[in-house]
C-alpha cells in the first residue's frame, strides 16, 4: 500500500473514532483535557503502527492502546482524582450534560481496574472475554470485578436517591 494511500485511510480512521475513542478516555480518566491528551497520545501510537494493524481491527487495537496509556500513566503518577463530594442524584430521567457528568464522578470512585472493566464491558458492550483479552486478565477476573464494581456503584446510587440497599 502506498503511503498516501496509508495516510488517507488513517485520516478517515481519526475522524470516523474520535468521538469513541474520546468518550472511552472520557470514562477512563474524568477530566476531559485528560481525556483529549489520553486520546492524542493512542492516536500517535496508532499512527506508528499503522502498517501493521490489520484492515478492520484499528478502533479495537486504539482502543487497547488507550487502555494501556491509561493504565501507565495511572501508575507513574499514582493519583487518582476523585470527588470530594458524591454528587447529587438528579431527578430528571433524561440523560443531560449533568447526567453525563454525574455518571463519570461515580466512576471515579471506583478504583482503576473496577474502572476499566466497567467501561470496557457494559459502555463498550464488550463481551467478558474481549474486556480479559484487552486487558490481559482473565475471564473470571473479569466477572469478579465487574461485579464489585457494579456492586460499588449501586450502593452510591443508592445512598445519594436515598433508597435502603441491601
Amino acid at each position: 500500500m502506498r503511503r498516501e494511500q496509508r495516510e488517507d485511510e488513517y485520516t478517515r480512521f481519526v475522524q470516523e473514532a474520535t468521538p469513541s475513542l474520546s468518550r472511552t478516555a472520557w470514562f477512563l480518566t474524568g477530566d476531559v483535557h485528560a481525556a483529549e491528551e489520553l486520546v492524542q497520545a493512542a492516536l500517535v501510537k496508532a499512527y506508528v503502527a499503522w502498517p501493521r494493524i490489520r484492515t478492520g481491527e484499528a478502533l479495537a487495537y486504539t482502543r487497547r492502546i488507550l487502555v494501556n496509556h491509561s493504565t501507565d500513566t495511572w501508575r507513574k503518577t499514582r493519583k487518582e482524582k476523585l470527588s470530594a463530594e458524591p454528587p447529587e442524584r438528579p431527578s430528571r430521567p433524561a440523560a443531560s450534560v449533568e447526567d453525563r457528568d454525574e455518571i463519570v464522578r461515580i466512576l471515579q470512585l471506583l478504583p482503576e481496574q473496577q474502572r476499566r472493566v466497567v467501561v470496557l464491558r457494559y459502555y463498550h458492550d464488550m463481551s467478558e472475554k474481549a474486556v480479559a483479552d484487552l486487558l490481559g486478565i482473565s475471564p473470571g477476573t473479569v466477572k469478579s470485578t465487574a461485579s464489585r464494581g457494579l456492586a460499588t456503584l449501586r450502593e452510591h446510587l443508592g445512598r445519594t436517591s436515598g433508597e435502603v440497599t441491601s
